[in-house]
Parts: structure tokens; sequence; C-alpha cells
């Protein structure tokens, strides 16, 4: 997606997905179930267990990579609810799903 690679470019400290998803779920069919703080290696976990499939493979892929290039947290939330950009932004925890890539700079700084 066009908009990881932006958001690397434009130096930006988080990417925010607004899709038709409520964000990465254990369980597709059940919402709650809603996974709200994940690492890469744990995406990359789901991904091979199939927990995350189809459209969700793109959007986490994005995300993945927009970390890789140094954005520090990327969000999967749902634009279907009203007001959940703000909710994202503006609470502590987020609504919906925070992808962290917290772990590498650990990795790169030993």
């Amino acid at each position: 997606m066009v908009a990881g690679e932006l958001a690397a470019a434009l130096g930006a400290e988080k990417l925010i997905l607004l899709t038709d998803v409520a964000g990465i779920l254990t369980d597709k069919d059940d919402p709650s179930t809603l996974v709200k703080e994940i690492d890469i290696p744990g995406v990359k976990r789901m991904v091979e267990e199939g927990k995350i499939a189809g459209g969700m493979i793109p959007k986490v892929n994005c995300c993945v990579r927009s970390l890789a290039q140094g954005v520090k947290t990327a969000s999967i939330i749902d634009g279907r609810v009203q007001h959940s950009l703000l909710l994202e932004i503006l609470t502590d925890e987020g609504a919906y799903t925070m992808i962290s890539g917290l772990f590498m700079l650990s990795i790169f700084t030993l």
C-alpha cells in the first residue's frame, strides 16, 4: 500500500489505516477477540497460523513495511465506527489494533 511507503518517506511516527474491520482478530468471526497491541513477530506468527488471512494480509504487510522503515507504530482502525480516528488518537489505550516495531530498536542498538 502506498500509505505505508508515504508514512515512512515523510518520517511519520504513526501510520493509521482506516478500514472496514475492527482490527486484527484472533478469531475472524468473533469481534471480542480483538488484538489491541501486537509486535511484528506476533503478526508473522498469526499469518503463519492462518489467523491473519485474506484481505488482512495486505493491511498488515503495509504496517510491517512502514515499521521496518522507521515508523514507530501502525494502527488498523474501523472506519465504520463514528469518531474512530479520535478514539485511536486521543485515548491512552486506543480502540483498535496497534502494531509496534519497538523491538526493532533494541535489535539495531545492540
